[in-house]
């Protein structure tokens, strides 16, 4: 048997733990044999990995890998790539993947062999590191006992500490700190131990490395301990960080106060009644004090919150007490104010919040609330596709139930759209960023919202200034001429019936082709002549409409206002095919025809080609005499085009 195929037998003998099937499978073999089908890479499942790592990894066969340490001597060194609870380690020793996988007898054995306690992954995650995320306390002391290095960290300055501490793993924790841990190392993100502890609500972990004295930190969001334990409603680890010798009046309010806010607002987490107990602790905590009172700074009303104003003394907070709806609205203020508005965090429970408002059919405050949480991402640059999708979602719903649509929330949502869109094609002009990948898919779906929008402005009544404000919009990206990857324009996408259409609401209102939105497009400025990668134009996509009978309207309405808009009937993409040629239905082939009226551009175009190719003919003089004579003529036609060959450019 070759050994590409034998190199399988092996690796499933050693996956399995056969270590008598594996023996014999290895026996008799060349030095240089059992080299090349112990050090074979087997890719399967996502994962690349040597016999010795499957082994070490999954299934943790003792003997096996005894076997091959002890009478084949395989390199502890060898790396490849696994997978472990979802995530994608590349560059994984055996070590590593044994630690991970809590095969504490393997690691046992690979560190007794030589394997390196401190060999890193290409994220520079350590075998410990593993065990950490395990909770293995049990490997985290053998490899600590041999040398491994608690204070390496992975490529985001995340040390072993902080995993252990976010994964809930309180006796490891204790270890670590014993062993001189630093309970104040801090992330790339500037968070420490504490920050993750809190934010997992693990009490006896907070409890332990404040013990060790873990300080009360901001991150790089401004957010300390205690305010991420508020924000993610940990009430008993806000209870005891209240405590903590770094906190003083302003913390302690400003903690009891997002802590109310959250309950109000958080989908896993909602709790009303904790929202007023909260507020009100905090309110107390400001008036405890009668003759040195610790007033708010009360962000100014806006249209989102209902124009409401945050409460500033017990009796106003007391008068919205049985009013769930002000709390909630109280509860957005409140966080808005504490953590900012250019938190990361900050918008969630907007959008929560809006979402359930439009659930319960009240779409005017949930569009109000998602036009804010929308505004606000986009102030902090954040990501905002899936926001856009959001607000062709519930318009659709909207009109599918005969709920009005406003015209001026229309106009803001293409707005914003515009913005996210012209970052988007910066983004994308940068291919060599890791997220360039993403960075595009997510600006194809903007452009498809887009289109959304305005198929949705096409079915919502507008005076007449509220449609030239839409039209601006439009206009503004029609001039910015966004393309996905194939070369599609916006006109492209909304007369091609491959254009994707959301299923959730959208696909009630919206299709494509649709020559409401294509006439729109052309109104404001579209290039009716686009070509996309292949050379097509529209036109060449709209003939190869699949729905020639039962959509006919739409299939003669774009044909005809391409047409009418200059769209060239005779030009050819990069296949040499003009619209005609690619027609696949009759009715097209006709619609088509009756538009075929060429223009002086387009017969001075084709003189143009003409006379190009008597140019490569010309090679002799036969040749010479056919053009002289054609010349000769006096073709009234030739003669014209030729008279404007110079001022042509098809």
């Amino acid at each position: 048997m070759a050994l590409e195929g034998l190199s399988a037998y092996v690796y499933k003998a050693a996956a399995e733990g056969r270590v008598l099937t594996l023996a014999a499978l290895l026996l008799n073999r060349t030095e240089s044999e059992i080299r090349t089908l112990l050090g074979s890479v087997t890719q399967h499942g996502g994962q690349r990995s040597t016999p010795l790592i499957i082994i070490a990894a999954r299934n943790g066969h003792s003997k096996v890998v005894r076997l091959l340490l002890e009478h084949y001597r395989v390199d502890t060194q060898q790396t490849g790539t696994v997978r472990f609870d979802g995530y994608v380690i590349d560059g994984a020793t055996a070590l590593w993947c044994a630690a991970g996988a809590g095969h504490y007898e393997v690691v046992k054995l690979l560190v007794g062999h030589g394997a390196n306690v401190n060999h890193t992954t290409v994220t520079n995650s350590t075998p410990l590191r593993a065990a950490c995320f395990d909770g293995r306390l049990d490997i985290v002391r053998f490899l600590v006992e041999n040398h491994a290095n608690i204070s390496i960290a992975n490529k985001y300055d995340n040390t072993c500490l902080m995993i252990a501490a976010y994964k809930g793993h309180t006796d490891v924790v204790r270890y670590l700190l014993e062993q001189n841990a630093d309970p104040n190392a801090r992330a790339h993100c500037g968070a420490t131990a504490l920050h993750f502890a809190a934010e997992a609500g693990h009490l006896d972990i907070v409890r332990e490395l404040v013990k060790w004295k873990a300080a009360m930190v901001v991150n790089g969001h401004g957010m300390t301990p205690l305010k991420v334990a508020a924000e993610s409603c940990k009430a008993e680890v806000v209870e005891l960080l209240l405590a903590h010798s770094d906190c003083d009046l302003k913390s302690r309010v400003e903690a009891l106060e997002l802590l109310g806010a959250s309950f109000a607002n958080d989908r896993e987490n909602y709790n009303i009644t904790k929202t007023y107990q909260y507020l009100y602790l905090a309110m107390l905590e400001r008036f405890r004090d009668p003759d040195n009172i610790f007033h708010k700074e009360v962000l100014p009303p806006v249209p989102a919150y209902s124009m409401r104003t945050e409460c500033r003394t017990p009796r106003e907070l007391d008068a919205i007490r049985h009013d769930a709806d002000a709390l909630h609205m109280e509860g957005l203020i409140v966080r808005e104010r504490i953590l900012g508005s250019d938190n990361i965090d900050v918008s969630h429970p907007i959008i929560y919040r809006g979402a359930v408002y439009a659930d319960n059919m009240e779409f005017e405050q949930c569009i109000k609330l998602w036009l804010h949480a929308l505004q606000l991402r986009q102030k902090g640059n954040r990501n905002t596709h899936k926001d856009l999708l959001r607000f062709a979602q519930v318009f659709s719903q909207m009109i599918h139930l005969n709920e009005p649509v406003k015209a001026p929330d229309v106009e803001s949502v293409l707005r914003c759209s515009v913005l996210e869109i012209e970052r988007g094609m910066t983004r994308i002009q940068h291919p060599q960023e890791p997220d360039a990948h993403s960075a595009l898919e997510n600006h194809e779906c903007n452009l498809c919202t887009f289109l959304y929008l305005v198929c949705i402005s096409t079915k919502t009544q507008c005076a007449e200034e509220e449609q030239s404000r839409i039209n601006k919009q439009i206009y503004r990206l029609v001039h910015l001429d966004p393309r996905t990857r194939e070369g599609n324009s916006l006109l492209h996408l909304a007369v091609d019936c491959s254009t994707p259409v959301d299923d959730f609401h959208t696909n009630d209102v919206c299709s494509f082709p649709s020559a409401p939105v294509a006439k729109l497009l052309i109104d404001c400025g579209a290039n009716v002549n686009a070509t996309d990668n292949a050379g097509n134009t529209p036109l060449h996509l709209i003939v190869q409409y699949n729905r020639p009978i039962s959509d006919f309207l739409t299939l003669h309405s774009i044909i005809i206002g391409l047409a009418e808009a200059g769209a060239h009937t005779d030009m050819t993409n990069k296949e040499k095919k003009t619209p005609l040629d690619r027609s696949t239905t009759g009715v097209a082939e006709i619609l088509l025809k009756t538009q075929m009226k060429l223009s002086l551009k387009c017969l001075a175009a084709r003189a143009v080609r003409f006379h190009k190719k008597l140019n490569t003919r010309i090679r002799s003089p036969k040749h010479s005499r056919s053009l002289w004579s054609f010349i000769n003529r006096g073709d009234p036609l030739f003669i014209m085009c030729m008279s404007i060959l110079s001022r042509v450019h098809y």
